[in-house]
């Protein structure tokens, strides 16, 4: 039998002492590797370490890496790294963020290792070509089959079509996913880092934009990014000597509902959330902000219900009354999150985690910030993964 009260001991003493971003969007100065060994290097001057205190690499490799399988290899090639003595890449979605700190942390407990890299990056965005112009959609759309051949494929309408069943079984409305569109596009007013800073959102430009796949217009979905991300997490007893205060891994938990979400209208936020809080000893009450992956509003909506934060179908109503915004009991996506700052999977959430626990938000800074829930989502709300983070 496992001890909870051992592992919660055990995972608690792991910390994030690094974090390293470069620049997002359409940035074309370097490839999926370069953007990699470049988070990596920022992330070590943050934390104060060298090349030779990391002994643990995880790479999450996204959607440009040529070999995926072999991501961590080829990392730890390219920055030139020593030996190591835990190395994996790493794939569930947008869930592999949150997984990648967990993994570490057990690898740190166990002995595995002593200070671990978490690394993303992604180069999705080719540069333009003179003369260049966009792709048009392949004639033989037919032969994927009749639901291909009216639109239905790829991830945005099947992610739509939970919404929709959501809005008939709730009274969600289009509102209020604009209202999660426009708060966060608030946010990441004050987010130096963020790919929307300059363009206010109104609810009026929402509507009036174009649509994805109704109930999605274009401002209902994530970004495209270019660039890189990295968090190096190691033990609190070495975190004492980081540059930067330690963030403390105090709870962490996966759900991988079995069930269809089109028909449960759920995510495996009701699975990890109750056990990333009993393994931290804390309720939501204690959550001071949430840094929830957004990869369309809806996700914002769903996951609020799942963590328990509002009563099931009522997350829309739950931010059209200002609970996620500037001075709202639960502020969300502080950094404006994938819809309006940069999309880097489940590194996005974790990052701006690490900066409002440090205090390091400036105009976006929410006072007295010291626990945050970060979530993660692969697929189509087929795995999630979540942490609890708390200033030391």
């Amino acid at each position: 039998m496992v001890d909870p009260a051992g592992v919660n001991r055990a995972v608690s003493a792991q910390a994030i002492v690094g974090l390293g971003l470069t620049p997002q969007g359409r940035v074309f100065d370097h490839g999926y590797a370069g953007f990699a060994v470049r988070a990596v290097e920022l992330a070590l001057a943050d934390a104060g370490l060298r090349k030779q205190d990391i002994d643990g690499l995880l790479v999450n490799p996204g959607l440009s890496w040529s070999n995926p399988a072999m991501a961590s290899v080829a990392l730890q090639r390219a920055l030139g790294l020593g030996d190591l003595r835990f190395s994996l890449s790493m794939n569930i979605g947008g869930a592999t963020a949150a997984a990648m700190v967990q993994t570490a942390c057990l690898a740190i407990a166990s002995g595995l290792a002593t200070t671990v890299a978490c690394v993303f990056s992604d180069a999705p965005i080719k540069p333009p070509r003179p003369g260049g112009g966009a792709k048009s959609a392949s004639p033989y759309a037919m032969a994927r089959g009749w639901d291909a051949a009216y639109g239905y494929f790829g991830v945005n309408p099947r992610y739509a079509m939970i919404a929709k069943r959501h809005m008939h079984e709730y009274g969600t409305s289009q509102d209020h996913l604009g209202r999660v569109a426009t708060i966060q596009r608030d946010w990441a007013r004050d987010n130096p880092a963020a790919e929307m800073r300059d363009r206010p959102l109104t609810l009026a430009e929402y509507h009036s934009s174009r649509w994805i796949a109704e109930p999605f217009h274009v401002y209902d979905c994530c970004l495209v990014s270019n660039g890189g991300a990295c968090v190096i997490v190691t033990s609190s007893e070495r975190a004492r000597d980081s540059a930067r205060t330690p963030i403390t891994v105090i709870g962490f938990a996966q759900g991988h509902p079995a069930g269809d979400p089109l028909e449960t209208l759920t995510t495996g936020a009701t699975i990890a959330g109750p056990a990333a809080f009993s393994m931290a000893g804390i309720s939501r009450d204690d959550v001071d902000v949430a840094e929830l992956y957004d990869c369309y509003t809806f996700t914002v909506i769903v996951t609020l219900e799942d963590y328990g934060f509002c009563a099931k179908g009522d997350g829309g109503l739950f931010v059209d009354s200002g609970a996620t915004a500037r001075d709202g009991a639960l502020p969300v996506n502080t950094g404006g999150g994938q819809l309006s700052s940069f999309y880097m999977w489940g590194m996005t959430p974790l990052v701006e985690a690490v900066i409002q626990l440090r205090g390091d938000g400036a105009g976006r800074q929410v006072e007295g910030a010291r626990i945050a829930l970060v979530s993660g989502n692969g697929g189509i709300l087929a795995t999630h993964s979540c942490l609890l983070l708390a200033r030391s």
